[in-house]
């Protein structure tokens, strides 16, 4: 079959929707659950503790180039695979391939991806569990007035009392579940039209008063100074990890969020809007931290609780901090909420697809597998905080079950995911196809296409390439 014929063929599939699949309700509605997908604890929790660990400015500098230089590419790579086999990650994978006349073999990514959504969202429900439980918390007024020796002790009872955190992150897990078995278009993009905009408000409100009352100064000087004394291998591989786990491209999540997108979407356009959102996110949670931090004489390498002793120390000098902490606290938990249910996309349609089951059933099937593993998690911080099971290799030496998860999504399964989507995209597939699917129905410039191609080909694995040489040497 000529080249001609088959992008013939294949043209009336990539215009328009599989029957009978869901599909978002409008290009703004996809945009703002994808940059929901984006934004989430990874930025809140996560990034503020993970750039105070690497040294703030050094740690940004990373993460700024590789989200703009490796990950953005990604997304796009995703995203038009996605759109073009209209169906769950692993199946539109073969499919792509099928019309592109390479090995369906390459379908192994996609079942990576689902591995690693199942096992990310295993220590990802702990993290929302927090947050549920802080909800509570602020909004009785429990936290209200505690010096930062208080706010500690109140999270490490939470994390050593076993059965309190394991119910709050099974609440989170059972939330999850059921915004996803309502559908894409029925639940998780009504979901984030409102919440997505007050989260950012609310954010911009914390950075304000953390102005006012935080040491923003040394704040400023601690994100935005960068020292290249303080670059080392493990800072450059934790910032390009930090910036594939925050824009979640690795997976395959937004691979699937792609499969229910219509060719009149900018891909290229809406991935940039995603990147920027997800990274001004992170910055500002950044700037609305660290004043705090250093005001309040804590350390900026705190740990992933970073976020759940800091902020309570703040809202409770603040007049109504109650009300605005819980508030908070409940935005922080729709934001994870909305993360939580795009990492389970790829799962939940794969296994629909390949048991022949309802969206309901296959969303308790993936959640389940995830609350399985995520007793571990939950032990890593009581029970079995002292079992470090891989402790007789150096590099994870003193990882708990919880730091495990997130090490090897993080720092391998994500990149490894990122660089064979890189491959396949970059490399196998025919240029006139990923051409086609990167125009869709808005043309792009020829030029933006080739700048697209050969950061895809070239800078992309390379990067990637590099981080899993420093984590094999480490």
């Amino acid at each position: 079959m000529s080249i001609t014929s088959t992008a013939s063929n294949t043209a009336a599939v990539s215009t328009g929707q599989t029957a009978g699949r869901d599909q978002w309700g409008s290009r703004m509605g996809f945009l703002l659950a994808a940059v929901g997908s984006a934004v989430g604890l990874a930025n809140i929790w996560r990034f503020p503790y993970a750039a105070g660990s690497g040294g703030g400015g050094a740690f940004v500098f990373v993460y700024l180039v590789a989200t703009f230089s490796i990950v953005l590419p990604v997304l796009i790579a995703e995203l038009l695979v996605g759109r073009r086999g209209q169906l769950s990650p692993p199946n539109a994978i073969a499919r792509v391939a099928k019309e592109a006349g390479v090995s369906s073999r390459w379908r192994w990514m996609g079942l990576a991806g689902v591995v690693a959504a199942i096992l990310i969202f295993s220590f990802y429900i702990v993290v929302g569990g927090w947050t549920l439980s802080y909800v509570a918390k602020s909004a009785s007024g429990s936290l209200h007035g505690l010096d930062a020796t208080g706010i500690a002790a109140t999270f490490d009872g939470l994390n050593a009392n076993a059965w309190e955190l394991f119910a709050w992150a099974s609440a989170f897990l059972l939330l999850t579940v059921s915004v996803s078995a309502r559908g894409v278009s029925g639940g998780i993009e009504k979901l984030v039209r409102l919440l997505m905009p007050l989260l950012f408000l609310m954010l911009l409100g914390m950075v304000i008063y953390a102005g006012v009352t935080g040491d923003f100064r040394s704040a400023w000087t601690f994100l935005f100074t960068v020292d290249f004394s303080k670059l080392n291998s493990q800072v450059v591989m934790d910032a390009i990890g930090q910036a594939f786990f925050s824009i979640g491209v690795g997976i395959t999540n937004l691979m699937a969020y792609g499969s229910y997108l219509n060719r009149k979407a900018s891909i290229p356009r809406s991935s940039v809007a995603i990147v920027s959102a997800d990274t001004a996110v992170a910055l500002l949670a950044g700037m609305a931290i660290f004043p705090i931090i250093f005001a309040s004489g804590m350390s900026p390498s705190g740990g992933p609780g970073l976020v759940f002793m800091a902020l309570p120390q703040a809202f409770g000098q603040m007049p109504a901090g109650a009300l605005v902490g819980g508030l908070f606290f409940l935005l922080l938990f729709f934001a994870a909420l909305t993360s939580a249910v795009s990492m389970m996309e790829c799962s939940v349609a794969w296994l629909g697809e390949k048991l022949k089951i309802t969206r309901a059933k296959a969303a308790l099937v993936s959640g389940g597998l995830s609350w399985g593993l995520g007793v571990l998690s939950v032990l890593s911080f009581n029970g079995l905080a002292d079992f470090h099971p891989l402790g007789f290799i150096p590099a994870l030496e003193g990882k708990t079950f919880f730091d495990l998860f997130d090490y090897f999504v993080s720092n391998l399964i994500m990149p490894l995911c990122a660089v064979l989507v890189a491959l396949f995209v970059g490399w196998r597939l025919p240029v006139w196809l990923t051409r086609d699917e990167f125009s869709g129905d808005e043309k792009h410039s020829e030029a933006g296409f080739r700048y697209w191609h050969f950061l895809l080909r070239y800078v992309t694995p390379i990067g990637l390439l590099a981080v899993f040489v420093v984590a094999i040497s480490s």
